[in-house]
This record gives C-alpha cells, sequence and structure tokens, in this order.
C-alpha cells in the first residue's frame, strides 16, 4: 500500500470511531504494518494540519470539523470518468468490472443533479468486440496481486511452438490488449526484458524475495530499450526501401 493511501486509509479508521480513542496498535493491525509505521504516519498527518490527537497509552482521535476535500468534475473529466468506466465494464476483470461499477455510483452519489444526469447520459462506450474472454491457469488478479508485492516470481511457460520453460522473473506491469494480458518483466535467464502472454504462463509462484532493483526505475529503461530497438527498426526499414 503507498504511503499516501495508507494515510487516507487511517483517516478513515479515525473517523469510522465516531470520536473514540483507537490505538496504534489497532490501527497497525489493520493495516498490516508495524507500529512504527503508524507512529511516523500520524507524524505525516500531524504535518500537514489533519486535527489528530494522541495520549499515550489511550489512543488516537481524530477531532471534529475534518473532513476531506469534495470531488469536483469539469465535463470533459466526466465524459472520461465514464468511458473508462465503461471500457473496464467490459474489458476488465471480474472484480475490475465491480470496481468500475462501484466508482459510477459513489461518483454519482456525490454530484449536484445537473452533473449527475450528464454524467449517466454520457453517449460513450466501448463496445464488446467478441465474446472472447481472457482465459488462463493463472488470473489476471494474480498477476495485480504480484505486481503489487514487488517479489521475484517463479513461473513455467508455454510458448507459441509448444516449447516450455520455466523461468524466475521481475514483474514491471501489466498490458490489456481487449481480452488478452502480457505480463512485462525482467527474465533472469535471458539476462533481458521479456513480455509473456498471461493465458500461456502454466504455473505462477510469488516467492518472498523482493525485486532487486525499483520497479519505476525498470520501467523506465524498458521504454528506454524499447524506443532504442523501434529506432533501430526503423533504421533497417529505410534501408531497405
Amino acid at each position: 500500500m503507498r504511503r499516501a493511501d495508507r494515510l487516507l486509509q487511517i483517516v478513515q479508521i479515525l473517523r469510522r470511531a465516531n470520536g473514540e480513542p483507537i490505538s496504534a496498535k489497532k490501527i497497525a493491525e489493520e493495516l498490516e504494518v508495524n507500529l512504527r509505521t503508524i507512529y511516523r504516519d500520524m507524524v505525516a498527518l500531524e504535518s500537514i494540519n489533519v486535527p489528530v490527537r494522541g495520549e499515550a497509552g489511550i489512543g488516537y482521535v481524530l477531532e471534529g470539523g475534518f473532513d476531506l476535500p469534495p470531488l469536483i468534475f469539469n465535463s470533459v473529466e466526466l465524459e472520461t470518468l465514464m468511458l473508462g468506466a465503461r471500457w473496464v465494464g467490459v474489458y476488465g476483470d471480474v472484480d475490475q468490472r465491480v470496481a468500475a461499477q462501484d466508482v459510477v455510483a459513489k461518483i454519482g452519489a456525490v454530484l449536484p443533479q445537473e452533473l449527475k444526469d450528464e454524467f449517466f447520459d454520457i453517449p460513450y462506450y466501448a463496445p464488446q468486440k467478441s465474446n472472447e474472454r481472457f482465459e488462463g491457469t493463472v488470473t489476471s488478479h494474480q498477476l495485480r496481486a504480484a505486481l503489487k508485492a514487488a517479489k521475484i516470481v517463479e513461473m513455467s511457460y508455454c510458448d507459441e511452438k509448444g516449447e516450455r520453460s520455466t523461468r524466475r522473473v521481475w514483474p514491471i506491469s501489466l498490458a490489456y490488449f481487449d481480452f488478452k494480458r502480457l505480463l512485462l518483466v525482467w527474465c533472469e535467464l535471458r539476462q533481458d526484458f521479456r513480455a509473456f502472454r498471461a493465458d500461456r504462463i502454466e504455473t505462477f509462484v510469488r516467492t518472498d524475495e523482493p525485486i532487486p532493483k525499483n520497479q519505476n526505475a525498470l520501467r523506465a529503461e524498458w521504454w528506454k530499450y524499447e524506443q532504442n530497438r523501434r529506432a533501430q527498426e526503423d533504421k533497417w526499414s529505410l534501408s531497405y526501401k
């Protein structure tokens, strides 16, 4: 969980308590982090003027009068949100399709009436091209969880020729192509970037070993690598014209 998300979750936990003190230990258990992390987070909340009051041996309380700023969207932003939700509603995984419906319902609930009608009546759609669905031994939920965990994965793969191999990979990104999923990784076997069709992954085991490099840095390296590869392809294609 990102720190910004965790800070918002702490505020929600304190708000849920309705003024009753909540111990740092209880907050840490709910968020599955250690006590030191919660203590640092409380200092961070106080630094941005969130009215959190803490008493030793008792717990933390969120003072009254605090709330998150309201969401304000313009017409283009609302169009974009609805189009994105409708696309996910067609092409996303099962839990993502449900989440898309929840997002639309939550936004609609807080919009003023004049914007609410416009939001629900936006005439943009992402029609389904076929009855095909993503199918594979490994679910998209497992792939997404591996990305979030930033841990090394051991997997077996069957390529388009039917040849099988076992790999240790560092998950970097997941691409959605309609109903296909493409997992971008750094492959220890090849010592290079590779992209694997998710429906051809036969086994997928997440280890406890953290990825040795930051995922953002790896994505930046991959993008540079991809740009160089495309430039070389363009150079060769021009030379044969």
